[in-house]
C-alpha cells in the first residue's frame, strides 16, 4: 500500500463465486442483472468494478454488503458465506444518503449506535473520523447546510468510523461537479497512501474509465445486460498517477475498446503495464432485439454532432483525443460512440473510431438528407425503434399505446430502464419521421411512408 510500489495483496475479505443475479417482472418473468460473476477482494487492493449502464454493478456492489441475496451463487467474507448484512464492509453511496434531520456528528455515529457502541465512545471515534475526512468544526452543521462535496465527505466519515475491512463505493463522485469529485478522489488516495484511513481494501463501483485507472489496483470490466466480467486488468501503475503518462492512455484506450467490444483489446492489454483476462465468449450471437441491444441514451442531435467532429478531423480520430479537446471524459463519448455504431455509420479501430461511408455521407448531407439517412438506419439498425414501426403498420389504425411498448421492455428492463428506452425510440422517431407521439393519450401514429425505411 505504500506509496510508488506495486501492490501485494494479503488475505481475501471477500470472495464472490459464480454470482447471478434475476429480478422479477411485473409479468412474473426473470430479469437477468448479473450471470456467473466471480472475483476476490483482498486486503491492500483497491478493485475497481467498471461498466456501462446495464451491467449490473451496483447490483453487484449490494450483493457484497448483503443488501441484497444472489439469485444462485454466493458472497463469503473472509471465507464465512454471507447471509445477511456483510458484518466486514461500509458503504458510500452515490446520493450521500444523509438523515437532513440529523447533525453531521449524528450522521457520522448512525453506524456506531447500531453496533451497540457507547455514547461517550461513539462521539470520540466520531470526531476524529470527520476530522480525518477534513470537516472538523461542522459537526454540529445539518446536511442542508452543506455543499455536495461536503455531505459526500460526512458520506466517507460514516462509512470509515467503524473501521471497516472492505469500504465499499457506489459511484460516489458522479453527483459532484467535476473540480470537487477530482479533489475528493485525490483526498481519497492520499488517506489511502497514508494508510488514514482505517480500512484495508477498498471496492468501488464506476462507469469513469480514467476514475478506474487512476485509482484502482485491479479493475474488472463488466458487459451488460445482464453483467459478465469480460476482462480482469491489474493496473500496475505508481501513485500518484499522471493522465497524461503513456501507459495510463494506452489502458485508458484498452479498456474503452473492451467496453465497446473490440475483440483483441483485453489481448493488448500487456502493452499498456497491465495483464488481461478475457471471459470466454458466449457461444453464438442472439438476432439484436429491444431487450439485448438497448438503445443508447442519446440524442440525434448529438450523434450528428460527434460524425460532424468526426467529419472535420478527416473522418477518424481517438475517442481520448477527441474527449480532451472537448474537456469531456471519454465516458461522455461512449454512449455516442455506440449509437454510431449501432447505426452503422462509424466502426471502431483500435483506440479510434472512424466514419463508415454512410456514415461520412450523413455528415456531409443537408438537414432534410441527413433526417432521411437517419430514418432508414434507425428503422433498419435500432431494434426498439423497428419493432415500433413494424407494430403501428400492422394496426389497422396505425396507432398504438405506448403501454403495449412498455410491457415488451419490461420483460428486459427495469420499470425506469423501460421508460428511458421507449423516451429515447420516441425521440429518434419522431427526429426520423417514422411516427409522432401524443403525449395526452400516451399515443403513438404511424407517419405515412415510414415502412419504406424498414
Amino acid at each position: 500500500m505504500s506509496s510508488g510500489t506495486a501492490v501485494e495483496p494479503g488475505a481475501v475479505i471477500v470472495a464472490a463465486e459464480s454470482v447471478t443475479k434475476a429480478f422479477t417482472t411485473p409479468d412474473g418473468g426473470a430479469l437477468p442483472v448479473l450471470d456467473g460473476v466471480s472475483f476476490t477482494l483482498a486486503e491492500g487492493e483497491i478493485v475497481a468494478l467498471l461498466g456501462k449502464s446495464g451491467s449490473g454493478k451496483s447490483t453487484l456492489l449490494r450483493c457484497v454488503a448483503g443488501l441484497i441475496a444472489p439469485s444462485s451463487g454466493t458472497v463469503s467474507y473472509r471465507g464465512t458465506p454471507v447471509t445477511g448484512a456483510n458484518p466486514g464492509v461500509s458503504m458510500v453511496f452515490q446520493t450521500f444518503a444523509l438523515l437532513p434531520w440529523l447533525t453531521v456528528q449524528q450522521n457520522v455515529e448512525l453506524g456506531l449506535e447500531a453496533r451497540g457502541t457507547g455514547e461517550a465512545e461513539r462521539a470520540e471515534r466520531a470526531l476524529a473520523a470527520i476530522d480525518t475526512i477534513g470537516l472538523d468544526g461542522f459537526e454540529s452543521a445539518y446536511p442542508k447546510e452543506l455543499s455536495g462535496g461536503m455531505r459526500q465527505r460526512v458520506g466517507f466519515a460514516r462509512a470509515i468510523v467503524t473501521e471497516p475491512d472492505a469500504l465499499l463505493m457506489d459511484e460516489p463522485f458522479s453527483a459532484l461537479d467535476v473540480l470537487t469529485a477530482e479533489n475528493l478522489r485525490n483526498e481519497l488516495i492520499r488517506l489511502w497512501e497514508g494508510h488514514g484511513a482505517p480500512v484495508k481494501s477498498i471496492l468501488i463501483v464506476t462507469h469513469n474509465i480514467e476514475e478506474a485507472v487512476l485509482l484502482a489496483d485491479r479493475i474488472l470490466v463488466l458487459s451488460s445486460n445482464p453483467g459478465r466480467i469480460m476482462a480482469e486488468l491489474a493496473v500496475g501503475l505508481p501513485r500518484p498517477r499522471d493522465r497524461h503518462a503513456s501507459r495510463f492512455e494506452a489502458l485508458v484506450d484498452t479498456i474503452y475498446g473492451i467496453l465497446t467490444g473490440r475483440e483483441q483489446a483485453a489481448a493488448t492489454a500487456v502493452e499498456a503495464g497491465a495483464t488481461a483476462q478475457p471471459a470466454p465468449a458466449a457461444p453464438g450471437r442472439p438476432a439484436p432485439t429491444p431487450v439485448n441491444t438497448p438503445l443508447p441514451d442519446v440524442s440525434p442531435g448529438g450523434l450528428a454532432g460527434l460524425l460532424e467532429i468526426l467529419a472535420a478531423r478527416g473522418g477518424s480520430d481517438g475517442l481520448a483525443e477527441i474527449a480532451d479537446d472537448l474537456s469531456f471524459e471519454i465516458d461522455d463519448l461512449l454512449p455516442l460512440t455506440d449509437a454510431a455504431v449501432l447505426l452503422t455509420l462509424a466502426r471502431i479501430d483500435g483506440s479510434d473510431i472512424e466514419l463508415t461511408a454512410d456514415g461520412k455521407e450523413f455528415a456531409s448531407a443537408g438537414i432534410l438528407a441527413s433526417k432521411q439517412l437517419f430514418a432508414r438506419h434507425a428503422a433498419r439498425r435500432a431494434p426498439l425503434v423497428r419493432t415500433i414501426v413494424q407494430a403501428l403498420a400492422a394496426t389497422e389504425d396505425h396507432t398504438l399505446r405506448t403501454g403495449f411498448f412498455l410491457d415488451i421492455l419490461r420483460r428486459g428492463f427495469s420499470p425506469d430502464e423501460a421508460r428511458s428506452q421507449l423516451g429515447t425510440a420516441i425521440d429518434w422517431g419522431r427526429y426520423a419521421e417514422l411516427y409522432d407521439y401524443d403525449s395526452d393519450d400516451e399515443e403513438l401514429t404511424l407517419e405515412p411512408g415510414a415502412q419504406e425505411n424498414l
